[in-house]
């Protein structure tokens, strides 16, 4: 059999085969059960050779060069393989969350256009006629998965259950013999380019406006093997459910372990406790680092005894939380990544380095990664370089991205000095208030609304909405009719990572100046009180 060379920060799939063949008896990947036992765990061998059979089952099934793929399947060996396969064979990964609610979703199905759809068949059987009701009492607005795209190729994991599409195919069905590596279309490992589309991500936006970020097969190889090379080595026990991690770490020759999955795509802080003791590398959010450590105060008997690295990423990163980290983990090596959906990393900062700056000097993101190219504009930092995304979907092509975030340079040296635009961040969603204000003014009952965020020690927002009724209130009030209707509007209308944690009907919004402009920072402070 031969393959062609993976081009080192390339192309994404030539990278992670390139480590299968380099590292064919090793562990690659394991998922673990509900009690943190591991389950499935696959050998590089294994790996390469379901990826190799899954396209070359997709391509048999019909798929075509460009084919987008709606894909709601929790973090698994089954998704990761599924995932890869799609790419290897030419196709596209729309991750598509269940859990944007009904009328979101389609939206969003609609501005990607899928020929195909892969889901779970719990989600296929949630979302029959019978259990929709029940799913939407456990928070879950399902959108009709056999009829969400008209026409589509369907795909399901797991057993076969009702409501999976008539003529679907398990993705069982696509797997290989683990001795067997399967032959390659030659003609279509030929014909992958840098430049192929790989990936959609959806980042923001309303059912009117989905935005999603457009990754190509060489965007994402540039930005993860970045990922692999400062932090990962071969052999490493790396745990998490983050493919944007868990792909470095294949490409680096470690061994990902997916803690087990919840109702949610990501896994809860609780599911990683039983995987601590042996990880050799985390990585968590912050919001779920601060969950874990909470959860260590009561179980220190499962704190890591091995833990080498600890990656922090997807929000900022803020001296209590490091310094509870450093008390907990002594010794511990902490990497700090900054970046965004649109490129992954731009910089990277030791925990320690990040520690001793001070505070009144910004925040210091660390060093940017090699492939990234920086340059200041009236103060806003503005990147491009091998691993930006190819643009929006249904916009034109980006050639750098205007972050947002005001920032000094010195040399690759990064400090962040605060936004340039409203922002806040939720977990590791960055909320634009500027998208929702005018969809959320528009509900009835509501003259004006503003959305604004409240960061708690460890910088997560809390997101607070206010709202002028048609007849406004004497004082502000969360049990106002409007502020209850509009409370119970919004799931299903925005992204559930955008969900208020308050709404509040209130008299007027607060303003300032000749122009009468409204005072965000008031808005802020009020928020702050009533919370």
């Amino acid at each position: 059999m031969t393959r062609r060379p993976a081009r080192a920060g390339t192309d994404l799939v030539a990278a992670v085969l390139a480590a299968c063949d380099a590292h064919g008896p090793e562990s690659a990947v394991s998922s673990a059960r509900r009690s943190g036992r591991r389950l499935g765990t696959r050998t590089y061998a294994e790996l390469g050779a379901r990826i190799l059979a899954t396209a070359d089952g997709l391509r048999d099934l019909g798929m075509r060069h460009g084919d987008r793929v709606l894909f709601s399947i929790r973090p698994g060996v089954d998704a990761v393989v599924l995932a890869l396969g799609i790419v290897h064979a030419g196709g596209t990964v729309v991750f598509a969350d269940p859990g944007a609610g009904e009328a979101l979703f389609r939206a969003r199905a609609a501005l990607a256009a899928p020929r195909w759809v892969a889901a779970e068949s719990l989600l296929s059987l949630a979302s029959t006629p019978l259990l929709r009701p029940l799913a939407r009492r456990r928070g879950l607005d399902l959108p009709a998965y056999a009829r969400i795209v008209p026409d589509a190729r369907h795909l399901y994991a797991g057993p076969w259950l009702p409501g999976v599409p008539r003529g679907a195919r398990s993705v069982s069905s696509l797997r290989a013999d683990p001795g067997h590596l399967p032959r390659i279309d030659a003609h279509a490992t030929a014909a992958a380019a840098d430049a192929d589309e790989a990936l959609v991500v959806f980042t923001s936006g309303t059912t009117a406006a989905p935005r999603a970020v457009v990754h190509t097969r060489g965007s994402l190889g540039a930005g993860l093997a970045d990922v692999a090379a400062a932090s990962m080595r071969p052999g490493q026990r790396v745990v998490t459910d983050q493919l944007m991690v868990g792909i470095p770490a294949l490409i680096a020759g470690a061994h990902w372990v997916l803690p087990p999955a919840g109702l949610d795509p990501g896994a809860a802080p609780e599911k990683y406790l039983g995987l601590l003791p042996d990880a050799e590398v985390l990585f968590t959010p912050p919001a779920a680092l601060d969950a874990i450590l909470r959860l260590l105060d009561d179980s220190p008997h499962l704190a890591p005894r091995r833990l080498e690295t600890l990656i922090l990423g997807g929000a900022p990163v803020l001296r209590p939380l490091l310094e509870r980290a450093f008390a907990r983990f002594p010794g511990v090596t902490i990497r700090a990544v900054y970046g965004m959906t649109e490129i992954v990393p731009v910089a990277i900062a030791d925990g320690a380095e990040k520690l001793a700056r001070s505070e009144a000097d910004g925040d210091y993101a660390g060093r940017l990664v090699a492939s990234v190219r920086a340059r200041l504009d009236d103060g806003e930092l503005v990147i491009a370089g091998p691993g930006l995304a190819s643009g929006y979907l249904g916009e034109p092509p980006m050639t750098e991205v205007r972050t947002g975030d005001l920032a000094r340079l010195a040399g690759n040296q990064l400090t962040l000095l605060g936004r340039k635009k409203d922002m806040f961040i939720r977990g590791t969603q960055n909320v634009y208030p500027g998208l929702y204000e005018p969809l959320i003014a528009s509900l009835p009952g509501v003259r004006e609304a503003v959305m604004t965020g409240v960061a708690d020690v460890i910088g997560d927002d809390r997101l607070v909405v206010l709202v002028v009724p048609a007849t406004p209130p004497a004082h502000p009030d969360a049990a106002h009719p409007v502020a209850r209707s509009v409370a119970r509007a919004l799931p299903g209308l925005v992204d559930a990572g955008v969900l208020p944690d308050l709404v509040v009907a209130v008299p007027h919004l607060p303003r300032s100046g000749r122009s009468r402009k409204l005072d965000r920072a008031a808005v802020a402070a009020l928020a702050r009180d009533l919370l």
